[in-house]
């Protein structure tokens, strides 16, 4: 995600990790990692919380080729996408971090992928309800909405992800 999409309130919220979390760009700058682990899921994943992705990263903007070669060695890809921000649209933003892999390495977007749009609740039911119309508008058809701050669809997240996780290490015959 951009920076500020809510990647370190999340991990703090599904793991034991405690990163730095403050209310400006660039407050992550070394990816954090926790552990996932609750009782209705039936066992543990690890996620990694990597350091916020600007447009141009794949160039080296905003330490991007740091922070870029941390996702190589991810298994499955949560792009986490504020809605808290009027411009660019939720939609925009996700292209533009698509866009960013894509730059880098090609290969990434091969990989399993979940929107996850976070902040839900900065916003109305309008605003929710036509940011879920742009991204099937756009194909996307995994997208999930939560509030890190509110504990609101966290657990939904969870149980999805590791059902794919659980796909990826057990691909049917």
């Amino acid at each position: 995600g951009f920076p500020n999409a809510g990647k370190s309130t999340l991990i703090s919220v599904i793991s034991a990790a405690r990163p730095k979390i403050a209310d400006y760009p660039f407050t992550t700058l070394v990816p954090n990692l926790g552990v996932v682990a609750a009782d209705d899921i039936g066992g543990t994943f690890v996620v990694a919380d990597i350091p916020g992705l600007i447009e141009g990263a794949a160039e080296g903007r905003g330490l991007g080729l740091q922070f870029l070669r941390h996702v190589e060695r991810t298994r499955m890809l949560l792009h986490l996408v504020a809605l808290d921000e009027a411009e660019p649209t939720a939609v925009r933003r996700w292209q533009v971090l698509r866009d960013e892999l894509r730059r880098y390495d090609t290969d990434l977007l091969n990989r399993p992928e979940m929107v996850v749009l976070t902040k839900s609740d900065t916003v109305g039911d309008k605003e929710l309800t036509a940011a879920r119309k742009a991204f099937a508008k756009a194909g996307v058809t995994d997208v999930h909405v939560i509030s890190a701050a509110t504990r609101q669809g966290v657990s939904a997240l969870i149980q999805a992800v590791w059902t794919q996780l659980r796909a990826l290490a057990d691909p049917a015959p």
